[in-house]
């Protein structure tokens, strides 16, 4: 399947995920906004595909973002955050999402195992009791929060006015 074709509609994702429990196949969701994509992202994605045989990503739309992180934030679109977060092996499938969290999606989807960043705990994650209430549950993972995209930006900004 091609970059652009793993960024489907919650709907589209929602038959898949029939047939991929059909085939006894297991779903991670993860979701972020994946603005100025770096390592963090990119470990904390592969350690949610390793949690289950599907990884599907949510990617908070621009307007989410906006609401979410302030008026300067997404520094970069979200159709090519999207496509980047797409572009990554570890990713089978990609949505974009408009809401403030990912309740719609989780009672869309059902996955086996919701997945957030270190800097959450199993136990603190928003939408927990959602994913808990079917019979799913949550996890963590990538590395420390040693990587943000403020702190990317930041210091690009800081090179830039050199």
């Amino acid at each position: 399947m091609s970059t652009l074709e793993k960024i489907q509609s919650l709907e589209q994702v929602a038959e898949a995920r029939a047939r991929w429990k059909a085939e006894g196949r297991t779903v991670a969701l993860a979701n972020g906004v994946f603005d100025l994509l770096h390592v963090g992202h990119v470990r904390y994605l592969e350690g949610a595909r390793e949690l289950a045989d599907v990884l599907v990503v949510a990617v908070n739309s621009d307007a989410s973002t906006r609401a979410y992180k302030g008026p300067g934030r997404p520094h970069i679109p979200e159709g090519e955050r999207a496509e980047l977060v797409a572009a990554l092996a570890c990713t089978d499938r990609v949505i974009v999402f408009d809401e403030p969290n990912v309740r719609g999606i989780i009672r869309a989807l059902k996955p086996d195992v919701h997945v957030k960043g270190t800097d959450y705990t199993p136990d603190s994650i928003p939408e927990g009791d959602e994913v808990r209430a079917y019979g799913g549950r949550t996890a963590v993972s990538g590395d420390p929060k040693d990587h943000s995209t403020t702190e990317l930006a930041r210091r690009l900004g800081r090179e830039s006015a050199k």
